[in-house]
Protein backbone atom coordinates (compact mmCIF):
# COMPACT_ATOMS: atom_id res chain seq x y z
CA UNK A 1 0.00 0.00 0.00
CA UNK A 2 1.11 3.28 -0.71
CA UNK A 3 0.71 5.84 1.73
CA UNK A 4 2.20 10.06 2.88
CA UNK A 5 1.76 9.47 6.81
CA UNK A 6 0.22 7.46 10.03
CA UNK A 7 -0.97 9.18 12.51
CA UNK A 8 -1.65 7.73 15.97
CA UNK A 9 -4.19 9.54 18.09
CA UNK A 10 -5.81 12.22 15.95
CA UNK A 11 -8.87 13.64 17.81
CA UNK A 12 -9.58 15.73 14.58
CA UNK A 13 -10.27 12.81 11.40
CA UNK A 14 -13.51 11.51 13.37
CA UNK A 15 -14.91 10.52 16.27
CA UNK A 16 -13.21 9.46 19.36
CA UNK A 17 -9.27 8.61 19.09
CA UNK A 18 -8.23 7.84 15.20
CA UNK A 19 -5.37 6.14 14.03
CA UNK A 20 -4.89 7.89 10.56
CA UNK A 21 -3.78 6.51 7.12
CA UNK A 22 -2.85 9.36 4.63
CA UNK A 23 -3.03 7.33 1.50
CA UNK A 24 -0.66 8.95 -1.32
CA UNK A 25 -2.08 9.63 -4.99
CA UNK A 26 -4.99 11.90 -5.51
CA UNK A 27 -6.62 13.22 -8.78
CA UNK A 28 -8.81 15.72 -7.43
CA UNK A 29 -6.29 18.86 -7.16
CA UNK A 30 -8.62 20.25 -5.09
CA UNK A 31 -7.64 24.24 -4.51
CA UNK A 32 -6.50 24.75 -0.98
CA UNK A 33 -6.04 20.99 -0.29
CA UNK A 34 -4.68 20.69 3.34
CA UNK A 35 -2.14 17.66 1.83
CA UNK A 36 -1.28 18.50 -1.39
CA UNK A 37 1.92 16.37 -0.93
CA UNK A 38 -0.40 13.22 -0.64
CA UNK A 39 -1.19 14.26 -4.42
CA UNK A 40 1.64 12.50 -6.79
CA UNK A 41 0.44 9.20 -7.34
CA UNK A 42 4.45 7.97 -7.06
CA UNK A 43 5.00 9.70 -3.79
CA UNK A 44 4.89 8.49 -0.15
CA UNK A 45 6.43 5.01 0.44
CA UNK A 46 5.48 1.74 0.11
CA UNK A 47 4.51 -0.55 3.43
CA UNK A 48 2.30 -3.86 3.88
CA UNK A 49 -0.95 -3.80 4.81
CA UNK A 50 -0.42 -6.09 8.03
CA UNK A 51 2.11 -4.00 9.09
CA UNK A 52 0.03 -0.93 9.18
CA UNK A 53 -2.15 -3.21 11.18
CA UNK A 54 0.35 -3.70 13.87
CA UNK A 55 0.75 -0.38 14.13
CA UNK A 56 -3.26 0.32 13.98
CA UNK A 57 -3.16 -2.13 17.16
CA UNK A 58 -0.92 -1.39 19.07
CA UNK A 59 -2.79 1.30 21.06
CA UNK A 60 -5.63 -0.06 23.04
CA UNK A 61 -7.49 3.31 23.45
CA UNK A 62 -7.76 3.79 19.50
CA UNK A 63 -11.85 4.02 18.71
CA UNK A 64 -11.15 3.83 15.00
CA UNK A 65 -9.48 4.20 11.97
CA UNK A 66 -9.37 6.85 9.45
CA UNK A 67 -8.93 6.30 5.99
CA UNK A 68 -7.55 9.95 4.61
CA UNK A 69 -5.68 10.76 1.74
CA UNK A 70 -4.38 11.28 -0.91
CA UNK A 71 -7.43 9.56 -2.08
CA UNK A 72 -8.50 6.40 -0.47
CA UNK A 73 -10.52 4.72 -3.17
CA UNK A 74 -7.34 4.62 -5.60
CA UNK A 75 -6.32 2.00 -3.30
CA UNK A 76 -9.16 0.57 -2.88
CA UNK A 77 -8.45 -3.62 -2.56
CA UNK A 78 -5.22 -2.42 -0.12
CA UNK A 79 -7.96 0.05 1.94
CA UNK A 80 -10.55 -2.87 1.70
CA UNK A 81 -8.22 -5.36 3.41
CA UNK A 82 -7.20 -2.97 6.02
CA UNK A 83 -10.82 -1.78 6.72
CA UNK A 84 -11.69 -4.97 7.46
CA UNK A 85 -9.02 -5.52 9.92
CA UNK A 86 -9.94 -2.70 11.70
CA UNK A 87 -13.38 -3.57 11.92
CA UNK A 88 -11.76 -7.51 13.00
CA UNK A 89 -10.21 -5.80 15.87
CA UNK A 90 -13.63 -3.83 16.96
CA UNK A 91 -12.65 -0.63 15.38
CA UNK A 92 -15.18 1.74 13.45
CA UNK A 93 -14.00 2.99 10.21
CA UNK A 94 -14.50 6.80 8.40
CA UNK A 95 -13.01 7.83 5.14
CA UNK A 96 -12.75 11.17 3.80
CA UNK A 97 -13.08 10.75 -0.56
CA UNK A 98 -13.01 13.72 -3.07
CA UNK A 99 -15.77 11.70 -4.68
CA UNK A 100 -19.52 11.97 -3.89
CA UNK A 101 -21.60 8.78 -2.57
CA UNK A 102 -23.17 9.04 -5.86
CA UNK A 103 -19.95 8.58 -7.86
CA UNK A 104 -18.62 5.87 -6.05
CA UNK A 105 -21.85 3.90 -6.08
CA UNK A 106 -22.21 4.49 -9.90
CA UNK A 107 -19.09 2.16 -9.92
CA UNK A 108 -18.95 -1.17 -9.04
CA UNK A 109 -14.89 -0.76 -8.54
CA UNK A 110 -15.33 1.13 -5.02
CA UNK A 111 -17.57 -1.56 -3.48
CA UNK A 112 -15.10 -3.29 -1.64
CA UNK A 113 -13.86 -0.47 0.16
CA UNK A 114 -17.35 1.41 0.53
CA UNK A 115 -18.91 -1.89 1.80
CA UNK A 116 -16.28 -1.73 5.05
CA UNK A 117 -16.78 2.01 5.66
CA UNK A 118 -18.86 3.36 8.65
CA UNK A 119 -19.02 7.15 7.96
CA UNK A 120 -17.80 9.03 4.83
CA UNK A 121 -16.89 12.44 4.30
CA UNK A 122 -17.91 12.80 0.86
CA UNK A 123 -17.12 15.68 -1.82
CA UNK A 124 -14.53 17.67 -2.59
CA UNK A 125 -13.15 20.45 -0.85
CA UNK A 126 -14.33 23.53 -2.46
CA UNK A 127 -12.02 26.66 -1.11
CA UNK A 128 -15.01 28.75 -1.85
CA UNK A 129 -17.30 26.68 0.44
CA UNK A 130 -14.71 26.45 3.71
CA UNK A 131 -15.34 27.06 6.68
CA UNK A 132 -13.85 26.38 9.95
CA UNK A 133 -17.25 25.91 12.14
CA UNK A 134 -17.92 22.49 10.42
CA UNK A 135 -17.20 19.42 12.33
CA UNK A 136 -15.23 17.03 10.44
CA UNK A 137 -14.94 18.80 6.89
CA UNK A 138 -13.79 20.88 5.55
CA UNK A 139 -16.39 23.00 3.21
CA UNK A 140 -20.09 23.18 3.26
CA UNK A 141 -20.85 20.82 0.10
CA UNK A 142 -19.21 17.62 1.81
CA UNK A 143 -21.24 15.52 3.99
CA UNK A 144 -20.87 13.32 6.84
CA UNK A 145 -22.78 10.23 5.64
CA UNK A 146 -24.02 6.59 7.33
CA UNK A 147 -22.78 4.34 4.71
CA UNK A 148 -24.74 1.50 6.39
CA UNK A 149 -27.78 3.42 6.25
CA UNK A 150 -26.97 4.72 2.90
CA UNK A 151 -26.19 1.81 1.19
CA UNK A 152 -29.22 0.25 3.00
CA UNK A 153 -31.77 2.66 1.11
CA UNK A 154 -30.51 3.44 -1.55
CA UNK A 155 -29.52 7.49 -0.91
CA UNK A 156 -27.32 9.29 0.61
CA UNK A 157 -28.43 9.25 4.69
CA UNK A 158 -26.84 11.56 6.79
CA UNK A 159 -24.49 10.85 9.71
CA UNK A 160 -26.10 11.99 12.92
CA UNK A 161 -23.41 14.37 14.59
Amino acid sequence: MRIAQLLQDSIVDGQGMRFVVFTQGCLHNCQGCHNPSTHDLNGGKEIAVADIVKKMASNPLTDGLTLSGGEPFLQVQDCAALAQQAHQLGLNVWCYSGYTYEQLTADNRYLPLLQQIDVLIDGPFKLYNKSLNLKWRGSTNQRVLDVGGSLATGKAVEYLL
